[in-house]
C-alpha cells in the first residue's frame, strides 16, 4: 500500500512532535514538517524552514507539496492570547491557504484547537463543555481559524477535524507554553534550595477540578481522526478523561522531587523565578544535565495555569462515541512526563 503524506504545521512544539512521533509508529506515512527552526529531536521527517507569517515565503516553499493528502495543524503565533486574531489567521491561510489547492489529493486537514474556545481563559464558564457549546464574545484566534478553514474547504472534496485538548503534558525543551517543564524547574528548585513545595496560587485553584491532555493520546487521537470517514467536518474534545485537583496530586509531586509538601502560597512565579537562573545553572552543572528545559519558558504561563480558580472540564464523551476510546490517569500521564524529562538528562535522576 502506497504511504500518505503528511505535512505537520509546527512540528517542533508539544503537539507538532508528538504528531510526528504517531505517523512515524504508525509507519504508513512521508512526512514533513513546517516550522521556522529544524527540528531538534530524531526523526525521519523532512523538514521545511519556513516564516508562515510571510505569505510570499510560504507558497514559495511550500509549492512542491502537491502529493499532500493530509494535514496536522498545530502552530501558534504570538503566545497564548486568545487576542492575537491577525497572526493566527494568517498561519492557517498561508500553511492550509497554499497547500490545499495545489494538492488534488488532500484527504483531510485536522486542525488543533483547545479550551479557551470555551473560555476557559477568561474565569467561570459552563461546565463540562461540550462541542456544540456556543461561542463567548470575540476576540479568540480559535473562532477566527476555524471559519477561515471552512471557507478555505467550502466546495472542496477534502474535509477536516478539529480537537480541542486542555493543558497538553509532553516533553519538548525549548518551548516557552511547556508547563510541565516549569512545574518541574520549579520542583527542582524548591528541593535544590531545600524550601517546601508549596502550591503558588490560592486555595480555590489547589481545588478547583480540571481535566489536562497528554501529548502522546493526543498524537495518536490526531491520527485517528485524519483517517476515520466519520470524524470529517467533526468538532472533539480531548482530554485524558481523568480529572484532577491539585489538591490531589501535589504530595505526590512533592514526593517526586524529594520536597517536602508545602502549603498555599500564592505567588507570581514570574517575578520569583527572574533571579533564578544561575540557581539552574548551578543544578545542570552539579548534576551533568543535557537538556537545558529552563530555555525560553514562559513563568507568566505557569502564574495563569496556577490561579484559575474555576473548574475546566472538556466533556469527552462524543469522541468516545464516535470510537476512540483511550483514556488516561492524570497522574500517570503526569509522572510520565516528569520520567521523559529525566530520561533526557533535563531534571536530576535523584530522589
Amino acid at each position: 500500500m502506497a504511504k500518505k503524506n503528511a505535512v505537520v504545521v509546527g512540528g517542533l512544539g508539544i503537539i507538532g512532535r508528538h504528531i510526528i512521533s504517531a505517523l512515524e509508529n504508525d509507519g504508513g506515512w512521508n512526512i514533513t514538517t513546517l516550522s521556522r527552526r529544524k527540528p531538534d529531536f530524531r526523526t525521519k521527517a523532512r523538514a521545511i524552514q519556513v516564516d508562515l507569517l510571510n505569505k510570499k515565503e510560504a507558497e514559495k516553499k511550500l509549492a512542491k507539496l502537491s502529493n499532500t493528502t493530509h494535514i496536522f495543524y498545530s502552530a501558534l503565533a504570538g503566545g497564548i492570547a486568545a487576542e492575537n486574531v491577525e497572526g493566527n489567521v494568517n498561519l492557517v491561510k498561508h500553511s492550509v491557504g497554499s497547500i490545499a489547492p495545489i494538492a488534488p489529493k488532500l484527504e483531510r486537514v485536522v486542525l488543533s484547537q483547545g479550551g479557551k474556545f470555551y473560555g476557559c481563559h477568561l474565569g467561570h464558564h459552563k461546565t463540562p463543555s461540550i462541542e456544540t457549546d456556543p461561542r463567548h464574545m470575540p476576540p479568540n484566534f480559535y473562532y477566527d481559524q476555524q471559519d477561515a478553514l471552512a471557507r478555505l474547504q467550502r466546495g472542496k472534496k477534502w474535509s477536516y477535524s478539529l480537537v480541542r485538548p486542555e493543558v497538553v503534558v509532553g516533553f519538548a525543551p525549548g518551548i516557552p507554553l511547556n508547563f510541565f517543564a516549569i512545574l518541574a524547574i520549579y520542583a527542582t528548585i524548591c528541593r535544590e534550595l531545600k524550601i517546601p513545595l508549596n502550591f503558588p496560587g490560592p486555595d480555590a485553584a489547589f481545588n478547583a477540578l480540571n481535566r489536562y491532555t497528554d501529548a502522546e493520546l493526543l498524537g495518536r487521537s490526531m491520527l485517528w481522526m485524519a483517517s476515520e470517514p466519520k470524524c470529517a467536518n467533526e468538532v472533539f474534545n480531548m482530554t485524558n478523561d481523568s480529572g484532577f485537583r491539585w489538591a490531589n496530586v501535589w504530595p505526590k509531586i512533592a514526593d517526586y522531587f524529594g520536597c517536602e509538601m508545602g502549603v498555599c502560597m500564592p505567588m507570581q512565579l514570574s517575578m520569583f523565578m527572574e533571579d533564578k537562573r544561575p540557581v539552574w545553572n548551578k543544578i545542570m552543572k552539579k548534576h551533568n544535565l543535557k537538556a537545558d528545559i529552563y530555555e525560553n519558558l514562559s513563568w507568566e504561563f505557569a502564574d495563569w495555569n496556577f490561579n484559575r480558580t474555576w473548574d475546566t472540564l472538556l466533556e469527552d464523551v462524543k469522541r468516545i462515541q464516535y470510537g476512540y476510546h483511550e483514556v488516561m490517569d492524570s497522574w500517570e500521564c503526569f509522572k510520565g512526563t516528569f520520567d521523559k524529562i529525566k530520561k533526557n538528562k533535563g531534571i536530576p535522576n535523584i530522589k
